[in-house]
């Protein structure tokens, strides 16, 4: 039976990623060969960007809708600027840059926007442990507690009514993370999943059955375990991504 858990009290509602200079954007023609994107500019011109995510992006890359991307201001990169979120039809902001998820959480956790894991006041990246040679995303410490292994998965797949789910596509990798976690209780350690969810449109979180039943009941079998489940939701603007809070979680 799905169990719900419920938001825990958001301390610091008043965090962003700023961006280094404010976003460019124009509209998307297509998103191709999982790395690249067309899109035409407002003056008609179309150039090709780099698109930072490797996954389906279900959801997020419909032909016209409004892409805001970045300028490295390097000349010698091929594809100089990156998709950094998108408009959708009705509105919502999404963020498809990946690679600002790992940030985000632990800027959450910095700001202690997660009352159950305040107490920890060092965290670590990319941490190796697990027998399935795995990376832990963050891995926080703190003398007199145990050490806490969290995995960040990224969320952007908005059903209906709020709904978001995770993944958008079968996972053998987020499967085997669920695993790894797993054996951390047993080992007498914290595991957490933290859903880091930058769509402005999703209100609450569950795993995505219908697309990968064997992650669903893996989490399943995660938070039996004693495996922890949190989810923070953030918003995108020309400027940054704002982290807006804390939001529930249905196993």
């Amino acid at each position: 039976m799905p169990v719900q858990w419920k938001a825990p009290p958001t301390v610091n509602k008043e965090e962003q990623m700023k961006f280094e200079a404010p976003l460019q954007s124009a509209r998307l023609i297509k998103r191709y060969k999982r790395f690249l994107a067309d899109i035409q500019l407002d003056d008609g011109s179309e150039i090709t960007i780099h698109c930072p995510n490797t996954g389906a992006m279900t959801g997020c890359a419909e032909a016209g809708w409004r892409v805001y991307y970045s300028d490295s201001n390097n000349p010698k990169r091929k594809y100089r600027h990156s998709w950094e979120w998108v408009e959708n039809d009705q509105g919502h902001h999404i963020v498809v840059n990946t690679g600002r998820a790992n940030a985000l959480a632990e800027q959450a956790l910095q700001a202690q926007m997660l009352a159950p894991l305040a107490a920890y006041q060092q965290i670590r990246r990319e941490v190796k442990y697990g027998h399935e040679n795995s990376r832990i995303d963050l891995l926080l410490q703190q003398p007199d507690l145990p050490d806490c292994y969290v995995e960040v998965k990224n969320v952007t797949l908005l059903a209906e009514n709020g709904q978001g789910y995770f993944p958008d596509a079968v996972t053998t990798r987020g499967q085997k993370h669920l695993r790894e976690l797993m054996a951390m209780v047993t080992a007498g350690h914290r595991a957490c999943i933290l859903f880091l969810v930058p769509h402005s449109g999703i209100t609450r979180v569950a795993p995505a059955a219908h697309i990968d039943p064997t992650y669903a009941e893996l989490c399943q079998q995660a938070q039996q375990s004693g495996v922890e489940f949190y989810a923070i939701s953030a918003q995108a603007n020309a400027n940054g991504i704002d982290l807006v809070g804390t939001i529930d979680v249905t196993i």
